[in-house]
């Protein structure tokens, strides 16, 4: 099984990347390690493994209003065929596919509700992400306004199935997904209830820690903000917070 249709790789941008590395390395354990290039970007590693990278927020995208937030990369085959049909089927890019020197080529892209996300191909094959250890993104959770259409875009665009769904309560159903031949679920999607969650449509992507306790104790000392506390999930604890500069993302613990 390949990397194709997997998240393979996430950006923080946010105005201060130097507050951003000291806090996230204090919450999640990760390093850090300067990118050799042209622009001023920093990645996260967990040992000598790249997950992602911190860079500043563009002034274009801050004067315009865009927060602090993270983006989350799917590998695709081919970057120009996959924006293609991403626009195709209701999407809207944001940055057109676009080359990294000697690393590969991306696009950043909108879903028909709104979610942004990227799609990414590497220079080099890479296999599909194994069984998460600490420090890497466990799962990537859509908060939408029809989780129905987003499944079916992203189902058409990525190739990924339903593999379960689960009802949250109060008529909310939690709809699980997974890359194409796996079994294993890759996040959920779910339909915001517009009268208790002003959450625009959005991606979120979750951090595998041994503690959700500890990492929750340490955000709070480092200045940022539980979102929800720590609370039970099927096989496992989970917590979600956003950082001092506003950017969400959550832990995830497993039993």
């Amino acid at each position: 099984m390949s990397a194709t249709g997997t998240f393979v790789w996430h950006d923080l941008m946010v105005p201060g990347p130097s507050a951003a590395q000291s806090f996230y390395t204090g919450v999640t354990g990760w390093g850090t390690q300067k990118f050799d290039g042209p622009m001023d970007y920093t990645m996260w590693t967990v040992g000598p493994e790249p997950i992602g990278g911190v860079m500043q927020l563009p002034p274009e995208l801050a004067s315009n209003g865009v927060p602090a937030h993270w983006l989350h990369y799917v590998a695709v085959a081919d970057v120009d065929a996959t924006t293609k049909k991403a626009e195709s089927l209701g999407g809207h890019v944001n940055v057109p596919p676009t080359d990294i020197p000697d690393v590969g080529r991306f696009a950043v892209l909108a879903d028909p509700q709104g979610a942004v996300f990227a799609i990414y191909k590497s220079n080099q094959d890479a296999p599909a992400p194994g069984k998460p250890r600490a420090g890497e993104f466990s799962w990537h959770e859509l908060a939408t306004t029809n989780d129905g259409a987003a499944f079916d875009f992203y189902s058409k665009l990525f190739g990924w199935t339903e593999t379960s769904s689960m009802d949250m309560g109060g008529g909310m159903m939690y709809k699980m997904f997974g890359a194409p031949g796996g079994s294993e679920p890759l996040g959920g999607m779910y339909t915001i209830m517009r009268e208790t969650d002003p959450t625009p449509p959005s991606w979120l992507g979750y951090v595998f820690v041994e503690s959700v306790d500890d990492a929750t104790a340490a955000v709070k000392k480092a200045g940022g903000t539980v979102i929800r506390d720590p609370m039970e999930i099927p096989g496992g604890r989970v917590a979600i917070f956003t950082d001092p500069q506003g950017a969400a993302f959550a832990v995830h613990e497993a039993k």
